[in-house]
């Protein structure tokens, strides 16, 4: 079987970062003997270099003509004119998008989500992109179902993600749907980053950080992280940190963009992920030590959480030193 052609349209200028995200991600998915599972070609509009927003250029081996045999278009971030400030494609970008063959799937990673945007592919559809950039996205195509609070949204043949390593969970996301979780966990491995972040999830939207005093819930997480094996509730933490509920309750979201519930099952789920990977103890044992629970709690959490089961994500992710003892 052939690989699955990505072209990755690199528009001048581009945001170097996004631009380096699908080579990387798509290039280390591989099939249990190796072969990559994806052909990735970078192209610009002409053959000459791209600049970047990073002090550098860079020289893509293809031109426009390899959008004819894309099976998938990833678009990453770019300060190109039309498209970012005017909501107009260039007529060089036009006709070369014209040649990507009709089955082929579109992706954009940060503001990539304007030149897709301009085409009018987005239109009545659910999309997002950069936070920072969202009051100017909405005025430029204010037909397209903007989400700023996401890290992605798959909708079938389009795609789009948030800012920068958003790109990342995108790429992932894609794998993993192409060739399921244990090929993306392996690609998520060798770049060194989290498997699996639900594309549901919030982006790190600025927001303010409290100062450490006293009135900062900090400290009691330190506290509740050090018994994650204990029956922790908020009624518990909010005692801890001399506030009412309501009170602990706001001032925890506000400082995480999470509520005490989800932020301590997060923690639990981290620190069974760490205990599977680095240690003998039993599922029982990991999910005990976790404070998860049962078993089949632990399976339960792992499975929404990342796809996979407690003994594969083990086997995935244990080092080869420790599988073979």
């Amino acid at each position: 079987m052939q690989p699955h052609r990505i072209v990755v349209l690199a528009l001048n200028p581009v945001i170097g970062y996004d631009l380096a995200i699908p080579p990387m991600v798509f290039n280390s998915a591989r099939d249990p003997d190796g072969s990559r599972l994806y052909d990735v070609r970078i192209c610009g509009l002409d053959e000459g270099p791209l600049r970047t927003n990073a002090g550098y250029s860079i020289l893509p081996d293809d031109g426009p003509e390899a959008l004819r045999e894309a099976d998938s278009v990833i678009v990453p971030g770019t300060q190109l004119e039309g498209p970012r400030h005017d909501g107009v494609l260039p007529d060089e970008l036009a006709r070369a998008l014209e040649t990507v063959p009709s089955h082929a799937r579109f992706m954009s990673i940060c503001t990539g989500a304007f030149v897709l945007a301009a085409t009018g592919m987005l239109d009545d559809r659910p999309a997002t992109t950069h936070w920072a950039h969202v009051e100017t996205f909405r005025a430029l195509y204010p037909r397209v179902k903007l989400d700023e609070t996401v890290l992605f949204v798959d909708d079938g043949d389009v795609s789009t993600s948030a800012g920068l390593s958003a790109g990342v969970d995108l790429c992932l996301h894609v794998v993993r749907s192409d060739h399921g979780s244990e090929v993306a966990n392996r690609a998520a491995r060798y770049c060194v980053v989290p498997p699996w972040r639900e594309g549901g999830q919030s982006q790190f939207i600025e927001r303010h950080v409290p100062d450490g005093d006293a009135t900062s819930t900090a400290p009691t997480r330190a506290w509740a992280l050090q018994r994650l094996a204990e029956p922790l509730d908020l009624a518990s933490m909010a005692a801890h940190a001399h506030m009412s509920v309501r009170t602990f309750s706001r001032k925890f979201r506000a400082e995480t963009g999470m509520s005490p519930g989800a932020w301590l099952t997060q923690q639990r789920i981290d620190h069974a992920r760490h205990l599977l990977e680095t240690t003998d103890l039993s599922v029982d044992e990991v999910a005990a030590a976790a404070g998860l629970g049962t078993a089949a709690s632990l399976r339960q959490h792992l499975r929404s959480s990342i796809g996979v089961s407690p003994l594969a994500y083990r086997r995935t992710f244990r080092a080869p030193a420790d599988r073979a003892g």
